[in-house]
Parts: C-alpha cells; structure tokens; sequence
C-alpha cells in the first residue's frame, strides 16, 4: 500500500513540475486547447500506466517523446477521419472543393459538379442515420465533434466512430468521381 501511495505521490509531483511546460508545447502543436487537452491527458494515462516509473531515466525526455507521438497519433486519425485530402490542394495546385463550389459555365464542368453533389447526397442517405448526422453537423455545420457529443448526450469517442465510419464509407463511394476529377 505504501508503494502505491509513493507511485501515485510521484505522478502528482511530476504532473505538477512538468503540466503547464507540456501543455505549452503541445499547444502550440495542434490546433485547439481542446486538443491539447485530450493529448495532455493522454500523456498522463500512459505514465499512470508505466509499470515502473523508476525505469524511465528521464523523465522530462519520456514526456515530450510520448506528447510528440501523440501529436503525431491524432494528425494521422485526424487525416484518416476527414475528407480533406479529397477537397485540399494536389500537387497540380487543383482544389476540389474550389472546383465544385466554383460557377463554371462550362458544360462538363456542370456536369462534373452535379455528379459530385448527387453521388454525396446519395452516399449520404445510404450511411446509417447517427453516422449521417455527425457527418453533416461537423462537415457542413461546422459543428466540432465535442459539440455534436454534447449535443447529442453521447461520448466523444462514439461521435469519433460515428465520424470515422461516414469518411471511410464515403471516401469509397466517392473514389470514382474522384479518379475521374484527377482525369478531368
């Protein structure tokens, strides 16, 4: 018991020494306090979680090493659970989403924009409505996931899912367009 007491002891002590230090430097690695917040968080369940704190020569240098991999962690989910790489820049300087919103008179273009719209709105109805939902509140509403979470009573990591799952779903029913947009 009194190990325990010690461990728990020193992770108060170390969170209390290193807490603002870290928070800053992630901070100024993502793109909101909320996010740093999680990450912070993150960080603090895996040394609650060392089997032995002891072992970890410095410990200053394990923090920032694991903040770094968890910076790292949720730009890739973050990368994996939008459809930013669909719309953003190609090394071609090409924007889809500039090409669909644009007011082109051109007739194939027209065309083009018409098929994206109606192969999303379709893909749209066919996800599940609590992956729709979330879908359209964060992507169209511009509504974060930790709104559409407490807007909905639910958990963040089950908004996350639902997120996750509507991407995927409409990254793959998309791939066409988007083959035939990069062709274009």
């Amino acid at each position: 018991m009194a190990e325990m007491a010690l461990r728990k002891n020193n992770i108060i002590q170390t969170i209390k020494l290193y807490g603002q230090q870290l928070f800053a430097f992630i901070r100024s690695r993502v793109p909101t306090k909320e996010d740093a917040e999680d990450i912070l968080q993150d960080v603090w369940y895996q040394l609650s979680n060392q089997p032995s704190l002891e072992n970890i020569d410095s410990m200053s240098g394990w923090l920032y090493r694991v903040a770094r991999n968890k910076i790292t962690d949720q730009y890739r989910r973050k990368k994996e659970d939008s459809l930013d790489y669909f719309v953003s820049d190609d090394e071609d300087g090409l924007n889809m989403i500039d090409f669909f919103l644009a007011d082109d008179e051109n007739k194939d273009t027209k065309e083009l924009q018409q098929m994206f719209w109606e192969t999303l709105m379709s893909a749209l109805d066919e996800l599940p409505a609590n992956q729709r939902e979330v879908f359209i509140l964060n992507e169209f509403e511009e509504k974060t996931l930790q709104q559409i979470a407490d807007l909905q009573h639910e958990k963040l990591k089950t908004i996350i899912s639902r997120k996750r799952y509507a991407v995927l779903y409409l990254r793959k029913r998309l791939e066409d367009l988007y083959n035939e947009f990069i062709n274009y």
